[in-house]
This record gives C-alpha cells, structure tokens and sequence, in this order.
C-alpha cells in the first residue's frame, strides 16, 4: 500500500458515514438543533479548539517530523477557532466533541497519523457544511472564512498520508487504516445518537 491507496481505502471503508457527515443533518447535530448563526459558529470553534488541544499533545510525544506536522495543525487549529470566534463574538470553549475524546485514547505514531487522517477527512466535511450554511445565510465573508478551512484539512491528509509510507514500510497500513475508519466511526456516532436524542432520523430518507 502507498499514501494514495491508504486514502483511497479509507474512503471507501468510511464512505457511509463520511457521506452523512457531510450532509446538513450533520450540522444539525453539531448545533443540537439550534440551526443559528451563534450556534453554528460555537461548534464550529469548539471543534477547532480541542483539535489544537489535542494535537499540541500528540506534537510532545512523537520523533521531530511527526511532531512538527501535529504541531502545525494544532497552530493552524488554533487559528481556526480564532476565525470562528471573530465571527462569534466573545467565546467560552463549550463541550468536548466526541471526536476528540476517541482520539485522546489513540497509541503508536502510525495509528495517530492514521486517525488524523480520519478526523481531517471528516472536519473537510464538516467545514463544506458550515460554508453551505453561511452561503445560505447570504453571508459570503464568513462563508470565504470556513470555505479557506478546506484547503487545509485538505493538505492534512496528504502530509499524514505521505508521512505513513515512512512510519508503516509494508506493515502497518492496516492498523492506520482502523484507526482511520474507526475516527470516523467516532465522529459519526456522536451524530446518530444526536439526531436520534433530538427525534430526527438519522439516515437519509430515499
């Protein structure tokens, strides 16, 4: 396996749930049904601040290469929930995303590059959604804001992709491919069981 067939398998092994959370319900889940501007954007810093949290924890416990990609995202993490805050207004971190305490328990350099591939894929995701809200919104700047997020998680997964063909050689794909899938699987059933909790049906009605 390469970086391309890594991020390609996680894709499809992933494709469910990643296609629901790339759906408007899961912004409705994200804000607990409080589809309004203040609540789309305290989620939306919420997930960004406890990112730069936890990768800024990954970054003291892994060699130099890896550290610097985990201390990179937390700082543009960082600067993410600066932007969404700035739209906010004042600010006060909120809960914890499930997300974010599943990768808490995340071991071994290629299992955490694998979930941050997980996670990045799924933030993508999330960020489309929250342009697609603000476009509706009729608010292009705060739409341009989340629209620039994208690139980044974007380049998260080809660095991490890339940086697993040094840490994985010909083992150790399958067990970034698991902690990829099983991010995901995370982020998702924090949406379902909120959905559910809030009487919306989770799955897409065909």
């Amino acid at each position: 396996m390469d970086s391309q067939e890594f991020v390609e398998t996680v894709r499809d092994e992933a494709a469910t749930p990643l296609s629901r959370l790339g759906s408007s319900k899961a912004l409705f889940a994200d804000t607990e049904g409080e589809m309004e501007d203040d609540a789309v954007l305290q989620a939306a810093a919420d997930r960004a601040h406890f990112a730069a949290e936890r990768f800024d924890a990954w970054a003291g416990e892994e060699d130099e290469v890896v550290a610097e990609l985990f201390a990179d995202a937390a700082e543009t993490e960082r600067g993410h929930a600066e932007a969404a805050a700035d739209e906010h207004g004042d600010y006060e971190p909120g809960a914890e995303p499930a997300v974010q305490a599943h990768l808490a328990g995340v071991e071994g350099t290629a299992e955490r590059l694998g979930a941050f591939v997980g996670w990045a894929l799924a933030a993508g995701n999330n960020a489309d959604q929250v342009v697609g809200y603000f476009v509706g919104q009729a608010s292009p700047q705060t739409a341009s804001t989340f629209r620039a997020f994208g690139d980044d998680y974007d380049e998260y997964v080809a660095t991490a992709s890339d940086l697993l063909e040094d840490v994985c050689g010909d083992e150790g794909w399958a067990d970034a491919v698991e902690a990829a899938t099983a991010t995901v699987e995370a982020d998702y059933e924090a949406y379902f069981e909120t959905l559910e909790s809030l009487g919306v049906n989770p799955k897409p009605v065909c």
